[in-house]
């Protein structure tokens, strides 16, 4: 059973009740937003909590058992608190969310009701939705050894064990000129053949997209960059990034590409579904040999 403060069942009891819902967000890199759906701010547990964001939560349930109690919040981008730069940027992705009911006349009386993550954010105009995924929901993700051709950790990982600061791996430029939302011409790529940094990471250093990463899709060595999504704040001339090499996970670039095959995790020689589904043929060598 949930734990109630005394004074709060007993402000309960009373029926006449103040109580107000607050949502406290804890961002992956450790920043912290509070909002409420009361009209004044509350504050607890060093946390600011704003009327102003614009924002409400559903309804929601809890259970006993493990089923995933998913609720949403909702509610119009407010630069003051919940930026639709940030949220386009993926910075509340994976987010830890508590709701607290909260008895806004004193709040020290006060209840954790459900604590989760951020899962899916939908956008409309200047609206937003955000899913809020149950603790249960993390033993929905697969864990352990995926048995494919495919390697099944990223590059530059422990598991991986390529050193990504290598300057084989690495290059630093700036965005020369802007194509569209998700592609820009970009300097520092003339060393390397092109795609060398597809599948990898670009950082942004400087601009407002500072401290964001994105996925590249495809690169030339004459600096032509596209992503696999818009960066998030608008790309501006001069805007300073640094990229990391990308891997397609296939045993050749791993071999190939990086000298690690030796740390490749795939199973490169898994038959496919072709000899699965195969059989004799009178015309085959069927003599239970090596198949080439």
């Amino acid at each position: 059973m949930r734990a109630i403060d005394p004074d709060l069942q007993d402000h309960l009891n009373a029926g006449a009740t103040t109580l107000a819902t607050c949502w406290r967000i804890t961002r992956t890199d450790g920043f912290v937003l509070g909002f409420t759906d009361h009209d004044r701010v509350l504050s607890f547990d060093e946390t600011i909590f704003s009327p102003e964001s614009g924002a409400s939560g559903s309804a929601f349930a809890s259970s006993a058992d493990l089923a995933i109690d998913n609720s949403d919040i909702e509610g119009a981008l407010d630069d003051a608190a919940l930026s639709g730069v940030d949220l386009a940027a993926g910075r509340y992705d994976g987010a830890e969310v508590e709701i607290f009911r909260v008895n806004w006349a004193a709040p020290a009386q006060r209840v954790l009701l459900k604590k989760g993550v951020i899962g899916e954010i939908t956008r409309a105009g200047d609206a937003f939705k955000a899913e809020l995924r149950g603790l249960s929901s993390a033993l929905d993700q697969p864990v352990g050894r995926v048995f494919q051709r495919l390697c099944d950790v990223n590059v530059g990982s422990a598991k991986c064990g390529v050193d990504l600061d290598d300057p084989a791996f690495i290059a630093t430029g700036a965005v020369t000129a802007l194509r569209d939302d998700q592609s820009f011409i970009g300097s520092g790529f003339s060393g390397y053949d092109d795609n060398w940094f597809a599948h990898g990471l670009l950082r942004w250093d400087t601009g407002a997209n500072a401290g964001g990463r994105a996925h590249i899709k495809s690169q030339t060595v004459a600096g032509a960059v596209a992503l696999w999504l818009p960066a998030g704040a608008g790309v501006s001339i001069g805007d300073a990034f640094t990229a990391t090499a990308g891997c397609d996970k296939r045993f050749s670039t791993c071999r190939d590409k990086f000298s690690n095959g030796v740390n490749f995790r795939g199973f490169h020689l898994m038959p496919g579904n072709d000899f699965a589904v195969s059989y004799p043929l009178r015309s085959e060598k069927n003599d239970g040999g090596k198949l080439s």
